[in-house]
């Protein structure tokens, strides 16, 4: 079904703005907030908004950003997640990181550590720790995408069923409040199912950005992870879910 005109340029208004509200809209459209909610509703709906405390804001999606966009991208957010989450690795040990811009800045942040092994389906990741003192090195067998160094598909998830590691690191396209972690490739989300099923701790490591993303595809959700580590504090429906799955989130002033 197609949208209808208030709809549209509700729409339109988003894309400008970022962010409306029901009351000004009944006002602009001379209806009832009734209609108003139903519009923002079947936008939401559609994955074209995302609904806020009395109205929406637009949704951001990073499907079509470039890897090197996404790299630059809250460079120093990233910088401060992978310093965080290094810190909760020690020196001798094994651990699988996957493929993205943060799980990158972590792989950075473990260089001056010792005596790792490290297992990667990301070709960036294998050349930070190229230098470092490893115990072990391992690239992930398989096609690699040529527009993030990525390993994915069939072949990465059944090489890394080989292995038993003590950590993973995993990103994410997006989150929901809910505790869903999300992203667009199945193919990606099937090697990420693999590294967190194959991992005695399991570390998320995102930007609070991607509360305002949406993507189809589930990775896990915070039930099957021990840590989420974050650059800033995330919305309360999710600091509850994490309670409840007894799951621990990580900012920088978590830990000051």
């Amino acid at each position: 079904m197609s949208l209808n005109w208030r709809q549209e340029q509700i729409l339109e208004e988003l894309r400008q703005t970022g962010t409306v509200d029901v009351e000004t809209l009944t006002d602009q459209y001379s209806v009832t907030s009734q209609t108003v909610r139903r519009d923002l509703g079947e936008l939401c709906d559609r994955g074209l908004a995302i609904r806020t405390h009395g109205g929406a804001r637009r949704m951001i999606s990073t499907s079509s950003l470039g890897y090197e966009q996404r790299r630059l991208n809250k460079r120093v957010e990233k910088n401060k997640i992978g310093m965080i989450a290094a810190s909760l690795i020690p020196d001798n040990c094994s651990l699988i990181l996957n493929i993205g811009t943060t799980t990158e800045q972590v792989a950075q942040a473990l260089t001056d550590h010792n005596e790792l092994f490290v297992l990667s389906n990301n070709i960036n990741v294998i050349q930070i720790f190229r230098n470092s003192n490893m115990r072990g090195l391992v690239i992930v067998g398989g096609g690699v995408r040529q527009s993030d160094g990525a390993i994915v598909g069939d072949e990465a998830v059944e090489f890394i069923a080989n292995y038993k590691v003590d950590y993973a690191v995993i990103g994410a396209s997006a989150l929901d409040t809910d505790g869903s972690v999300l992203d667009f490739d199945s193919r990606e989300v099937a090697v990420a199912r693999t590294i967190l099923k194959n991992a005695r701790t399991r570390i998320l490591v995102t930007d609070t950005s991607k509360f305002e993303r949406s993507a189809p595809v589930r990775i896990c959700t915070l039930a099957e992870l021990d840590y989420v580590v974050l650059d800033s504090t995330p919305p309360q429906e999710f600091i509850k879910a994490a309670t409840r799955e007894n799951t621990q989130i990580l900012t920088e002033a978590t830990r000051l």
